[in-house]
Order: structure tokens, then sequence, then C-alpha cells
């Protein structure tokens, strides 16, 4: 079954959960062990956006998790495609 993940509930285009300058960094501890095969990124279309400008959607972006002596493994990267579709599957390695 899919492991679902929202930072926040409510997001609305314009309220959205950003970073202050050009890259950020997330670290998510879960309170059980999992295997992710993939991650999706779903960002606002320019047509929804309050601004018509999605020029802040995040766009290169890896994935790291921690292998049973607590080093970090890259699990995959990645570009996000502004033109693409709203939601986009990246596999990761397993």
């Amino acid at each position: 079954l899919p492991v679902v993940f929202w930072f926040q509930p409510d997001i609305i285009p314009g309220q959205c959960w950003s970073f202050r300058g050009f890259w950020g960094q997330v670290v998510i501890k879960l309170p059980a062990r999992i295997w992710p095969t993939a991650v999706t990124v779903h960002h606002v279309s320019k047509a929804d956006s309050p601004s018509g400008s999605i020029s802040s959607t995040p766009k290169d972006i890896s994935v790291s998790g921690l292998d049973d002596e607590g080093e970090a493994t890259l699990l995959g990267t990645f570009s996000y495609d502004i033109d693409g579709d709203t939601h986009q599957v990246f596999p990761l390695k397993v």
C-alpha cells in the first residue's frame, strides 16, 4: 500500500509550505521502517496559481534515506517539469 504524507493538510494556492532562498532541506522521521519505491511531487498549475506563475516550484530534487548503520544513502535525484503534469512520480533506487 502507498504511504502518503501531507505536510500541511489545508494547503491552498498561495498558502504554501515554502523555503527561503534557492534551496531547502526536509527531514522526515517516521515511526517505523519503510522501503520507499517512488516519490510523488504535486504542485499547483500555472492556471490555478494566484499570481499566474509557478517559478518557485521545486525543480531539482534529491531523496536520501538512512541505511541500517544510520548513514545517508542516496535513493534518487530527479527534476520536476513545470510544463508537465502537476502530479509527477519519480521511482527511487531499491
